[in-house]
């Protein structure tokens, strides 16, 4: 039964304790001799839940919390869509080793509509070069070149491996984050809640893949060159002090758009689709071509694979 009364008192300690926390935030900061501008205590952000445990009512009050936090700091509208999963959808990604000619496109592509930080440029997919003969006998990611510069791509008896976060069904970064930052979807997307992320980087020493990447300083984006079409989970502009990596665009492939790494691509190395769908591109190449995965041995089941033309 409701008791208006007890609501009240209820109603006015919590007011009253949300005051306490900014009023000390901001003493605190003062006395640390923080800059005015960096004194203030983002509360809605630092209390805000999960997205995973939030309501519909929650995600749109965070959509709208961003758009105008971003629109502030960039100057212009941002349109934000915490666009769900669809029902029976697990999405997965091919690429045509034969194919990529290591011109990087798809690097410049993914910083582009992916929000990365200039300088220091941030780069989620890493493309590395191998000599030809001595992957006959498969890839050592170790053993891989990801700074040749050459003038013309494809260099002569070089090969071409670009690697990006695998979205592992069983995903090591997923086992080791102590906050529950993150997580898999259900359309097989593996994603990050960056207001949940402390930066602890457990999940960068958990990847066999190298895939993470830390914001050790603030991410510089142009205010030209910032893609205002964005996801929570995927390509929103990060802070400084949380990891970030690939998110198969989550922004456009729940759109019905492919990942802008698949479009850039110049020779259609890159292949995407639903794995649930006997008929999508990707279902195709799992049984018509010989593909393989990366690090097979740990049994983390990427949902990103390789094959030879």
């Amino acid at each position: 039964m409701k008791n208006p009364e007890r609501d009240e008192q209820l109603d006015a300690k919590g007011a009253s304790r949300r005051k306490f926390l900014r009023t000390t935030a901001a003493g605190v900061g003062a006395a640390a001799g923080v800059p005015a501008a960096a004194e203030a205590f983002d509360f809605e952000t630092f209390f805000q839940k999960n997205f995973r445990s939030m309501s519909d009512e929650e995600i749109d009050e965070l959509t709208d919390r961003l758009a105008r936090k971003y629109e502030k700091k960039y100057g212009k509208p941002f349109d934000v869509q915490a666009t769900g999963p669809v029902d029976n959808v697990v999405f997965g990604y091919g690429l045509d080793i034969s194919r990529c000619i290591g011109c990087r496109r798809c690097v410049d592509a993914c910083v582009q509509e992916n929000n990365q930080s200039r300088d220091p440029e941030i780069q989620w997919i890493r493309v590395l070069e191998f000599e030809r003969e001595r992957v006959v006998r498969g890839f050592e990611l170790e053993d891989g070149n990801p700074y040749y510069d050459h003038e013309q791509a494809p260099a002569e008896g070089m090969v071409y491996l670009p690697i990006a976060c695998q979205h592992c069904e069983d995903s090591p970064c997923t086992n080791v984050c102590p906050t529950g930052a993150t997580w898999e979807e259900p359309d097989g997307i593996v994603v990050i809640d960056y207001d949940w992320c402390i930066g602890c980087r457990y999940c960068m020493a958990a990847c066999p893949y190298g895939a993470r990447h830390f914001n050790w300083a603030e991410p510089n984006i142009p205010a030209d060159e910032v893609n205002t079409n964005i996801h929570p989970l995927g390509n929103r502009p990060r802070g400084r002090g949380v990891v970030e990596k690939c998110s198969f665009c989550i922004q456009r492939v729940r759109d019905g758009r492919y990942p802008a790494c698949h479009e850039a691509c110049p020779v259609g190395a890159r292949k995407f689709g639903n794995l649930l769908d006997p008929n999508s591109e990707i279902s195709y190449l799992l049984k018509n071509k010989r593909t393989f995965v990366l690090k097979a041995e740990l049994n983390t089941r990427p949902k990103f694979f390789y094959f030879y033309g």
